[in-house]
């Protein structure tokens, strides 16, 4: 789980990618940052996670809370996630990685969420929940489907 907070310059019209923090500050040209001040970059998960998000198949589930009011998106792991950057979480629909990616191949990016959601992420005294889930199936060993 993520925690960040929202910020009067949230606008969230990035076509491609949509970005979680740990700055605290964000200017108007910012149009994929969806929340500031996270408790969390990349680089902070375990190595459990970041293994299961480097594998081909993998599917990572993005869950943004904001009270009562949520949205989901699926995106998928890739073997080249570097997974290393102390200041930010981007999540791409594009395939492109960079040292900040989580996720690539995404359901959404920033201008696809729901509204409700982007207008009260311009508080900043709202508390946004990412809970990140990653898995990556088995391989069927003799008989398996």
């Amino acid at each position: 789980v993520v925690h960040a907070y929202g910020h009067p310059n949230v606008k969230a019209t990035h076509r491609s990618t949509f970005e979680i923090t740990r700055e605290s500050f964000l200017t108007e040209r910012g149009d994929c940052i969806i929340a500031v001040n996270a408790d969390k970059a990349v680089n902070d998960f375990s190595e459990k996670f970041k293994n299961i998000c480097r594998n081909e198949n993998s599917i990572i589930i993005i869950l943004l809370l904001v009270d009562s009011n949520f949205d989901v998106i699926i995106a998928r792991g890739h073997r080249f996630l570097k997974l290393s950057s102390n200041i930010s979480i981007v999540v791409r629909k594009s395939e492109f990685i960079d040292e900040r990616t989580l996720a690539v191949c995404a359901s959404k990016a920033a201008r696809d969420l729901k509204r409700d959601l982007v207008i009260m992420l311009r508080n900043p005294n709202i508390l946004l929940k990412a809970i990140l889930i990653a898995f990556a199936p088995k391989k069927s060993g003799p008989g398996g489907i």
